[in-house]
Parts: C-alpha cells; sequence; structure tokens
C-alpha cells in the first residue's frame, strides 16, 4: 500500500489554478472519497454540489465576497449537510465533524490525483443556497475548491510534534 503521508505533507491551499479541465473520472474519485468518509452513527448527513459551469463559479466568487482566484478553480464542491441537529452524547454537534472528515477525504484524494485544492469557508450561505438550490434546514459547511495549481507550494509553519503531542497524560 502507498504512504499517504507524501501526499499530506505536499498539500497546500491553491489561490491560483491553471485553466485546465478535471477529467471525469478523476473527480469522480474525489467524490467517492468523501462518500467513503466516517460519520457519527453512520449517518453520512454529506450532499456534495458540484458546480463546473463558468457562470455558477462567477456569481460563488462573489458569494465569496469577490475572491477572483475562485473562479480560476474548474470545480467547486459546495459541501452540504442533511442532519444539522444530531449531538454527540457529550452534547457537541455532529456535522460539522462529519463534513470535516468528508471534505479531509475529497482533498487527500485531490493531492494524490495531482491536483490542488482549497477550503473556503467565508461565503454568503443564503446567497451560495439560492444560487445552488440547496433546502432550507441544510447547512452549506464549505466550498472545496479544486484545480490545477498554478502556485508553487510555500513551506507552511507547523509547530513541532513535541509541542502538540503528549502520552498518557497532558
Amino acid at each position: 500500500m502507498k504512504d499517504i503521508l507524501p501526499s499530506i505533507q505536499n498539500r497546500f491551499s491553491a489561490k491560483s489554478f491553471l485553466d485546465k479541465e478535471i477529467a471525469g473520472d478523476i473527480l469522480d474519485r474525489i467524490l467517492e472519497a468523501g462518500r467513503l468518509a466516517p460519520s457519527a452513527k453512520n449517518r453520512q448527513p454529506w450532499r456534495f454540489v458540484v458546480v463546473r459551469d463558468l457562470q455558477q463559479r462567477q456569481k460563488i466568487a462573489h458569494a465569496a465576497y469577490n475572491e477572483p482566484w475562485l473562479i480560476q478553480a474548474p470545480v467547486h464542491v459546495a459541501i452540504c449537510s442533511t442532519n444539522i441537529d444530531y449531538k454527540t452524547p457529550n452534547g457537541q454537534l455532529a456535522y460539522p465533524i462529519d463534513l470535516s472528515f468528508a471534505a479531509s477525504f475529497m482533498v487527500l484524494q485531490a493531492v494524490h490525483e495531482g491536483l490542488a485544492c482549497s477550503i473556503n469557508t467565508t461565503f454568503d450561505e443564503t446567497e451560495v443556497r439560492e444560487l445552488l438550490t440547496v433546502p432550507y434546514g441544510m447547512r452549506i459547511v464549505l466550498l472545496l475548491i479544486l484545480g490545477y495549481s498554478d502556485d508553487k507550494p510555500k513551506e507552511r509553519d507547523r509547530l513541532p510534534k513535541g509541542r502538540i503531542v503528549s502520552y498518557e497524560h497532558w
């Protein structure tokens, strides 16, 4: 089995994309990775709205406070939750965690496929909901922006393992 750590190490948030389409089979594998993600009580609360149309992407960019780089990326995936009320036994809402798993799996598959991506959480949810006809009662948690990067990966600051990991106790 191939080591996944290089994909994790090579991942970065792209902000510039090449004018190159994503093949359907590649996009299908990315969506399949999200579909297979774990969720609380196996509720699988996610729904994915795939946007390829340029005019729709322009409208999404407007709803995301005019981020011009969003228009460049050939695919946007709105990651939505069908179940926004379920809480874990400790009272924590499950859908943000569940959808984060789905998005993370999709990001890893995208990087494995040679794509770059960016996660956008700063958008007018009402505007995107109306644009994509997402039913009320569902939340649009994030937009996964996919494409072939025109950016060069930058060195990312990460805390050292010794500072974030402890064993057996804090």
